[in-house]
């Protein structure tokens, strides 16, 4: 593993403001700071800072263009026509848009351009051909009437994403907000804002009326709580951590906001005796180590049954230490670097206390190179329960092996979290992996696969791992109110 800090790639960075009603502005304090490349520590821009009052200006005109605007009384078939188009710019700058998105954030462009990009376009698409699609019921009651159901946009949407996958949290929160004929005003993640202003700029460019996006950078405590209690924003949706959506959910009760949550997880891979061990090891080694192990549905509890400790360790081993750290622009890099500072800090803190608790570190456990927020992979054999590395959401690549003999302490050890995002299972055994899919309480169960994601099939978690759902149809049901209308006849 080798960590050679990054030439400056040419990125051209031309949008750096507030994007509201369909202009560019400065923040109205005139603040900015700084967004940092993660390879160099290096500053790339100066961002605005926006906060309550351009939150107000935000809310303001995503208000206009949904009660007065062409948006959500728009034909839904030309919705999709714009929302195609969105996808169609974004598929032909997908070059330009990956460089962005790996200098703001660290990934290696690979997994930008092959990865992120793709599944974001395909959403946009996904939900554009569901903008014509979305509709009620009729309703036999009593009497002499007829009843039926509209699905009606909720209103406008405020939209708070995270930093791991930047333009792929735009894709999952524009698409059924646009399609069901909401208005957005969105706050990206301080440390990854240009791709999201970015294509706030394409929108424009393929006609997407002024007003319909809006996008203020800024930070949680100021743009975020102010964009939560704003009055004239009707639903909040957010993907972060738990204790933000707590604070969420205490800040938007006085307006009884609708909400929806896609949280972190602990999630549990588990490989029975009986599995393809080449296929559990690869899926365990992609299910933590993807993103840097900035995923918040990341395998980072790895059951396995104690007759196949060893060997399942062994080849993980060898398969991790195969994986280079590095320049997150040169071909051959699996892993960039940690998002920022902070991050990166704190995942070298587990990486101490799991030491100190008594896990065995098998590999990694360091930093690489010393310039740039670069974590070596890293695998801690003999973890129990009870260890903060197991308990806890590192969100880094740091993975836990644990063992278990038998099933049924092996599910309840599984669901002994308060998160219930994700969880997987390897095994040949079809009676084995349903009865595990039905006892495990998490949103999303893969068996002998991991991290396979689709626009059409939603995801979210149980627990403090959220509530509502994200993709597939179920995603616009977040956006839409459902409507009841009974008529006399």
């Amino acid at each position: 593993m080798s960590a050679t800090l990054p030439a400056s790639p040419e990125v051209k960075i031309t949008e750096t403001e507030c994007f509201i009603g369909g202009e560019w502005v400065p923040a109205v304090s005139g603040k900015t700071f700084a967004t940092i490349n993660p390879a160099t520590e290096q500053e790339i821009a100066q961002i605005a800072e926006g906060d309550q009052a351009d939150v107000d200006a935000a809310a303001k005109a995503a208000h206009k263009a949904f009660e007065s605007g062409p948006w959500s009384t728009m034909d839904a078939r030309d919705r999709g026509k714009l929302m195609f188009a969105l996808a169609q710019r974004m598929e032909d700058e997908i070059d330009d848009l990956a460089r962005l998105e790996t200098l703001d954030n660290g990934k290696p462009l690979g997994d930008s351009r092959n990865v992120d990009l793709p599944l974001a376009i395909d959403c946009l698409r996904y939900y554009a051909g569901y903008a014509d699609k979305i509709h009620g019921s009729t309703i036999p009651i009593r009497g002499n009437h007829l009843c039926y159901t509209r699905r009606e946009p909720v209103g406008v949407a405020g939209q708070i994403i995270p930093w791991n996958f930047p333009i792929l949290m735009v894709a999952w929160k524009w698409g059924p907000a646009l399609a069901s004929g909401c208005t957005v005003v969105m706050k990206p993640a301080e440390q990854t804002p240009l791709t999201c202003l970015r294509l706030a700029q394409l929108a424009k460019e393929v006609g997407i009326p002024d007003g319909v996006i809006n996008v203020v950078p800024g930070y949680g405590p100021t743009a975020g709580s102010a964009l939560v209690k704003h009055p004239l924003v009707d639903k909040i949706a957010f993907t972060g951590e738990h204790r933000t959506a707590q604070i969420i959910t205490r800040e938007s009760a006085d307006t009884l906001k609708r909400l929806t949550f896609e949280l972190g997880g602990k999630s549990p891979n588990v490989i029975f005796a009986d599995a393809d061990m080449d296929a559990a090891v690869e899926g365990a080694y992609v299910g933590l180590f993807l993103n840097q192990g900035q995923c918040c549905c990341a395998g980072s509890r790895v059951f396995v049954e104690a007759s196949r400790h060893d060997e399942f360790v062994e080849k993980l081993q060898k398969r991790t230490a195969q994986r280079k750290v590095g320049n997150p622009f040169a071909d051959d890099t699996d892993q960039g670097p940690q998002v920022d500072q902070a991050q990166f800090d704190k995942i070298l803190s587990y990486i101490e206390k799991g030491k100190q608790e008594g896990a065995d570190c098998v590999a990694g456990g360091e930093r690489v190179g010393d310039k740039g927020y670069f974590v070596a992979p890293t695998i801690f054999d003999n973890v129990r329960d009870d260890m903060a590395i197991a308990t806890d959401e590192i969100f880094g690549p740091v993975l836990s092996v644990l063992t278990f003999d038998d099933k049924e302490d092996m599910i309840r050890r599984a669901n002994n979290t308060f998160y219930g995002l994700a969880a997987a299972v390897w095994t040949r055994d079809i009676s084995v992996a349903h009865d595990f899919a039905a006892r495990v309480r998490a949103g999303t169960i893969w068996v002998n696969c991991y991290d396979v994601f689709d626009a059409a099939a939603p995801f979210g978690g149980f627990k403090m791992s959220g509530y509502g759902r994200e993709l597939g149809e179920e995603g616009l049901k977040a956006y839409t109110e459902n409507k009841t209308v009974t008529i006399a006849l």
